[in-house]
C-alpha cells in the first residue's frame, strides 16, 4: 500500500568532528573572489545536500525552509542572487527534503511501513540545524551566522536559535509558527469567509473534513488548500520567474524526490493516526516553551496569512525577550514569498550588526 498525498501545497548532538566533516568537493567553484559549493554534507547520521554561494569574505546566512518538505534551493539564483554580494547564502534541503531525501534510500513508493520505520522529530532536526551551523562556522572560518526560517522553517528556527544562540548574530522569522494545531476558532472564521463569498467549493471541502482536530493528513492538506485559495486572492502574487525550477533541478529524478519528500515530511508535521505517525507539529507551542532568546529577533508578518496569522505571532512578538526586537507587518503579503517580503528580508539582513 503506497501513501500519496501531493495535495499538501506548503507545498519544519553529537560532536561536530563526529557528526558534520565534510568529503571532498568536485562542484566547488571559487571565481570573482565568489565561493560555489554545492555537496551532500555529512551531518548527524546521513548525507544532506547544502549550497554555499556568495562572497567568502562576508557573513553567512543559513536559510531554513518551509514545508517542512519544501526547499527553495531550486528557487535561489532568482530570490537571493543580490545578496551573494553581501553575504555567504546558504540553502540546506533538510532531512527528510528534495535531495537529502533522495540521497538516502527512500523507498519507490512511500508505505505506511516506511512511515513508521523511519520518524521526524523536531528535536532530531534542531540538532541537524546546529551541527550544520558548526561545520559553517569552522568550514568558512566565521565566527557566527545570521539565521533566517520560513513556516515550518521558522519554527525549526527558534528552536536552533534558543539552543545554541553562541553561534548566531540574529534570528530572522517569517510567516513565523507559533502554535500550528489549528483551532476550531480559526476554522470557523475560515467557513464565514466561505459563505460570505458563497464559495461552494470551499464549503464542501470545510463541511467533509469537518472541524480540527485531524486525525488524517489527507484532511489537513484539504483544509490547507482552502486557506492558500484565499491567501492568494488576498495578497500580491510573487512573479511568475521566482519559482520557475533552475535547470540543473529541473528533471524527474529530483522532481520526484522532492514530491516524495513534500509528503514524507508533510506526514510527519501533522501526523496520521491510521498511519501510525506522530505530529511533529502537536509538539510545538512557542508561547510556552521558547520566549526568552539572547540575540536579536526579526519577525515579518504578512498582514493577509491564515495560517500562520498575525494576531498569533504579535502576541509572541509581544512576550519574548530579546537584547532587540522588530516586527514588520507587509500589508497584501500572506504566507508565502513576495516582493515586499523579500525586500524586507535584504533590509533586515543588512541592518543586523556583524562585527
Amino acid at each position: 500500500m503506497s501513501v500519496k498525498l501531493s495535495i499538501f501545497l506548503f507545498s519544519f548532538m553529537l560532536p561536530f568532528w563526529a557528526s558534520a566533516q565534510t568529503t571532498q568537493n568536485p562542484n566547488t567553484k571559487t571565481t570573482n573572489h565568489q565561493i560555489h559549493e554545492e555537496q551532500y554534507v555529512p551531518i548527524n547520521g546521513i548525507e544532506q545536500w547544502v549550497t554555499i554561494n556568495g562572497n567568502p569574505s562576508k557573513p553567512i546566512i543559513l536559510f531554513l525552509h518551509g514545508g517542512p518538505g519544501s526547499p527553495i534551493t531550486p528557487y535561489i539564483d532568482v530570490l537571493y542572487k543580490d545578496l551573494e554580494k553581501d553575504f555567504i547564502v546558504v540553502q540546506w534541503d533538510q532531512r527528510g527534503s528534495g535531495r537529502t531525501y533522495g540521497h538516502n534510500n527512500p523507498p519507490e513508493e512511500l508505505t505506511p511501513e516506511y512511515l513508521k520505520a523511519h520518524p521526524l522529530t523536531l528535536e532530531q532536526m534542531t540538532n541537524d540545524g546546529i551541527t550544520l551551523s558548526q561545520y559553517l562556522l569552522q568550514h568558512l572560518g566565521k565566527k557566527k551566522i545570521i539565521l533566517s526560517g520560513t513556516s515550518w522553517g521558522s519554527a525549526l528556527g527558534v528552536k536552533i536559535a534558543t539552543k545554541a544562540p553562541e553561534l548566531f548574530y540574529a534570528y530572522v522569522g517569517h510567516s513565523q509558527i507559533v502554535n500550528p494545531n489549528f483551532s476550531t476558532e480559526r476554522y470557523s472564521k475560515l467557513y464565514k469567509m466561505a459563505e460570505d463569498r458563497k464559495d461552494d467549493d470551499a464549503l464542501k471541502i470545510l463541511n467533509t473534513i469537518g472541524q480540527p482536530p485531524y486525525s488524517s493528513a489527507k484532511n489537513s492538506g484539504m483544509l490547507y488548500r482552502v486557506i492558500k485559495k484565499y491567501e492568494k486572492a488576498n495578497s500580491t502574487p510573487a512573479p511568475a520567474n521566482w519559482f520557475v525550477l533552475a535547470p540543473e533541478y529541473d528533471n524527474e529524478k529530483d522532481s520526484k524526490n522532492r514530491e516524495d519528500g513534500d509528503d514524507y515530511s508533510f506526514v510527519n508535521f501533522v501526523g496520521d493516526q491510521k498511519l501510525g505517525v506522530q505530529s511533529m507539529g502537536a509538539t510545538i507551542d512557542m508561547m510556552k516553551d521558547n520566549l526568552n532568546f539572547k540575540i536579536p529577533v526579526y519577525l515579518i508578518q504578512g498582514k493577509e496569512d491564515i495560517l500562520t496569522p498575525k494576531e498569533m505571532s504579535k502576541k509572541y512578538f509581544d512576550a519574548l525577550k530579546a537584547p532587540k526586537k522588530e516586527y514588520f507587518l507587509l500589508p497584501k503579503a500572506a504566507h508565502g514569498f513576495n516582493h515586499s517580503v523579500v525586500d524586507t528580508q535584504y533590509k533586515i539582513f543588512r541592518s543586523i550588526k556583524t562585527n
